[in-house]
């Protein structure tokens, strides 16, 4: 079978299992609060799993808890073509991010099997444990997870342990969840953009570059706490003033450089935070993100070379810790070209772009292929309540998906 002579999504049940799933963890102004490891979590993990079953794949969790449903391939030891996202919220979150990609591949296993469709290789349907908060899930199947259970403790208190115990995993087994490009040949995830950027420009997909690298910093600023009425202006110290200058340096470090990146201050604490007193000490943290390895290294540089010229003229000091560091993870190129061959045979506008989120397919990325697909979200909102991809969008986006699964049969 060719990918032109496909049979099609059924929207309207696509759908229906969206909005089926957003009454688990629905809040009163129409959110959704699904946290991992909650009981709205299970409860919505077991639907999802009943799904599964219903479309004919076999289900199984891993150490780290990742639900991952199998619909078996016509060729013995080919690694599994995989798609998936997650089914956890932030604390008020909306109906579209994660949910999309996981119920877009179970809608595609449901086409293939009311068709009695079975391709070369497997297809797996990944749920991720924990994608909001610690990637858990992502990591551990990539084998980035760092053996420290403190790390990855709920934002409860609760221990990890108990966590994946919830969800039949097992963390003094975690390394067995890790994969290799031998069981999994490619990954692709279909997600909401969470962006302005294909609704702004009128795109009905997305084709995923990739996923920017991420380096988040704690600054420290220290000046000298004074009598805000009798200390004169130039014998001043004020941290303040000196992280004033900080969050302009940043904004203009990503405004003013050429290439695509975003730089943001986005949490700061001024100490003793009194009117009457020059302020004393700052803390404040950075998130620097673009899409290549060398371009995100050279910002870092520049940043440390104007924090110590601002430390100097404001007589402060200024001290930079590293709090997170995630490398880029380029899309592979045939799987970008199959995602726009698949939005060519089925009439669809598409453009390239990175993608500013994390998302599971970063971790992925480091051991097999991966690609993302993305689909608008309206006036850029997620992680909202009104976050919006309309009936038609998700299902163009699952259509793209199934596609492009078709195509990677022949690919890999």
């Amino acid at each position: 079978m060719t990918a032109s002579l496909a049979p099609k999504i059924n929207s309207e049940r696509l759908n229906q299992s969206i909005a089926d799933l957003a009454e688990i963890g629905r809040l009163p102004n129409g959110g959704i609060r699904r946290i991992s490891y909650s009981s709205e979590d299970l409860q919505a993990r077991q639907r999802v799993r009943d799904w599964m079953v219903e479309a004919g794949m076999t289900v199984r969790s891993d150490a780290a808890g990742n639900m991952i449903g199998t619909y078996a391939g016509r060729q013995a030891g080919l690694g599994a073509l995989a798609t998936g996202s997650h089914i956890d919220t932030v604390a008020v979150g909306g109906r579209y991010d994660g949910v999309l990609g996981v119920l877009a591949g179970i809608e595609v296993i449901r086409v293939l099997q009311d068709h009695a469709i079975r391709l070369l290789h497997p297809i797996e349907v990944i749920v991720f444990t924990d994608e909001e908060y610690s990637m858990i899930g992502c990591k551990a199947m990539a084998g980035t997870a760092v053996n420290d259970p403190e790390r990855y403790r709920h934002r409860d208190g609760t221990p990890i342990q108990t966590c994946l115990a919830r969800l039949d995993g097992d963390w003094s087994k975690l390394a067995t969840a890790q994969r290799d490009r031998s069981e999994i040949a490619a990954y692709v995830e279909l997600h909401v953009e969470q962006g302005g950027l294909l609704d702004g420009a009128g795109k009905q997909i997305g084709v995923v570059e990739g996923i920017v690298g991420q380096y988040r910093y704690a600054v420290t600023l220290i000046g000298r706490p004074n009598h805000a009425g009798t200390t004169p202006m130039n014998l001043r110290k004020d941290a303040l003033v000196a992280a004033a200058q900080v969050v302009l340096a940043v904004n203009a470090l990503a405004t003013q450089t050429v290439g695509e990146q975003v730089a943001t201050v986005g949490a700061l604490n001024v100490s003793p935070n009194a009117v009457n007193i020059v302020p004393g000490q700052v803390d404040l943290k950075i998130d620097i993100r673009a899409l290549s390895q060398a371009h995100l290294d050279q910002l870092v540089d520049t940043l440390k070379q104007q924090l110590a010229e601002i430390a100097t003229a404001t007589g402060t000091e200024i001290t930079i810790t590293p709090i997170l560091q995630a490398a880029p993870t380029l899309a592979e190129p045939k799987i970008q070209a199959a995602i726009v061959q698949a939005c060519q045979q089925l009439g669809l506008t598409y453009a390239h772009l990175p993608s500013g989120a994390g998302h599971d397919a970063q971790e992925i990325g480091h051991f097999t292929d991966m690609g993302m697909i993305f689909v608008p979200s309206l006036a850029g909102i997620s992680h909202a309540e009104d976050e919006y991809t309309s009936p038609e969008q998700c299902s163009q986006g699952a259509s793209v998906l199934l596609q492009t699964l078709l195509l990677l049969d022949a690919l890999y």
